[in-house]
């Protein structure tokens, strides 16, 4: 089973969307480890604040049939891939990490660049997985977030109501 970390993230509807992802995933790969629901400024773009988290799970699945998995819920919760690259958006999953692998093919990233490039996917994968070391970089998530410069990109911990 490979342990995969997954990025959600909206601003659109994102309360609602982001509960039917967790609630998606749940029912597609079972036991999840979710970490708390940060609201940050949109990166890239004006537009509203996002919500976002990470998700762990184990999967026996192969990379591409949890992408594809993935691209069918984003679907389901109405995301539009037409128009700029960055944009508001009902939902966003991305894969971060599927065990170590280091893969950049055909449209693959792994491990996704976002990881050390955004706060709002490093502060919940540090929280959730501290002691995993980056693939590429050979530190841990606790060690890349102590590096990043926080004052870069803002984010915050948010109450958030599951059911």
């Amino acid at each position: 089973m490979a342990q995969i970390y997954i990025s959600i993230g909206s601003n659109i509807d994102a309360e609602h969307n982001i509960r039917g992802a967790v609630h998606a995933l749940r029912e597609q790969y079972g036991e999840l480890t979710l970490s708390s629901v940060y609201e940050s400024a949109s990166v890239g773009f004006e537009g509203d604040n996002f919500l976002n988290l990470v998700v762990g799970l184990k999967t026996d699945q192969p990379v591409q049939q949890v992408l594809d998995t993935l691209h069918d819920i984003e679907n389901q919760y109405g995301r539009k891939r037409t128009g700029p690259r960055f944009s508001s958006r009902t939902l966003d999953l991305d894969l971060l990490l599927y065990d170590d692998l280091d893969l950049h093919d055909q449209g693959i990233d792994l491990p996704r660049e976002e990881i050390t490039h955004n706060a709002f996917v490093l502060q919940p994968l540090a929280e959730i997985a501290p002691d995993l070391r980056h693939p590429q970089q050979q530190l841990s998530m606790a060690q890349l977030w102590q590096q990043f410069d926080k004052a870069s990109q803002s984010l915050w911990p948010i109450p958030f109501v599951w059911e």
